[in-house]
C-alpha cells in the first residue's frame, strides 16, 4: 500500500513542466498486505512488457527519444526498465539465499545514462525487455511459496521487506516509469 504520492510537497521530477508523476525517492511505502496475494503481483509484473508496447509502438522517433528539460526520453524509460532487470533478479537471488540485505542498486542509473538508448531501435528495447521479465517471473514462479513472506532489509529504504513486498515494489517502479513515459508520448 502507498502511504504518500510524493507530488503533495508540490516537488516534482521535471520542474519547470510541472509533471504530475511523483518522485520516485520520495515515496513512502507500507506492505501490509499478505504474501498470498503474490500471484496478483506477479500477473501485474507480467503485464508490464504489453503496457510498454503499447505506449510507445506507433510513436514517432521523435517523439520516442525527445529528451524534455535533460530527462530521459521515453525510449531511455523503457531501456532503464531492461537495465533494472538484473536487479530484480539479484535480490530474488538475496530471498533464496537468505541474505542480511537486499544487493544496492546504482542510485545515480549510470548504466541507463551511458547505455545511449536514443541510439538504439524500439523493438530491440521492447524484446529485451520482454526476455528478462519472463526469467524473472520463471526464477519467482519456481519458488517455495514459503518464501514470499521472507524479509530482508532493503539497503536505500531502511525497512525489512518481504519477497511479495520486492515485487510489488518492482511493479510500482514499472508503473512509475509507465506514468512518465505516457507524460512525455502525449506532450504538445
Amino acid at each position: 500500500m502507498v502511504k504518500d504520492l510524493g507530488s503533495v510537497s508540490g516537488k516534482f521530477d521535471r520542474g519547470e513542466s510541472m509533471s504530475q508523476v511523483p518522485v520516485w525517492f520520495e515515496r513512502k511505502f507500507a506492505f501490509s498486505f499478505p504474501a498470498e496475494v503474490w500471484p496478483n503481483v506477479c500477473a501485474r509484473l507480467r503485464g508490464t512488457p504489453a503496457r510498454l508496447e503499447e505506449v510507445l509502438r506507433e510513436r514517432s522517433r521523435e517523439i520516442l527519444i525527445r529528451k524534455a528539460g535533460g530527462k530521459w526520453s521515453p525510449q531511455e524509460h523503457a531501456g532503464h526498465l531492461l537495465d533494472l532487470e538484473a536487479l530484480w533478479l539479484a535480490r530474488v537471488g538475496d530471498y533464496v539465499a537468505g541474505s542480511e540485505q537486499l544487493a544496492v542498486a546504482d542510485l545515480r542509473n549510470r548504466k541507463t545514462d551511458e547505455a545511449d538508448y536514443n541510439a538504439r531501435g524500439l523493438e530491440e528495447i521492447l524484446a529485451e525487455f520482454r526476455a528478462a521479465r519472463g526469467r524473472l517471473l520463471k526464477r519467482v514462479e519456481k519458488l517455495d511459496v514459503a518464501l514470499f513472506d521472507r524479509a530482508i532489509l532493503h539497503p536505500r529504504l531502511k525497512t525489512p521487506m518481504r519477497l511479495v513486498d520486492h515485487l510489488y515494489f518492482v511493479a510500482e517502479h514499472d508503473d512509475h516509469h509507465l506514468a512518465w513515459i505516457w507524460e512525455l508520448v502525449t506532450q504538445d
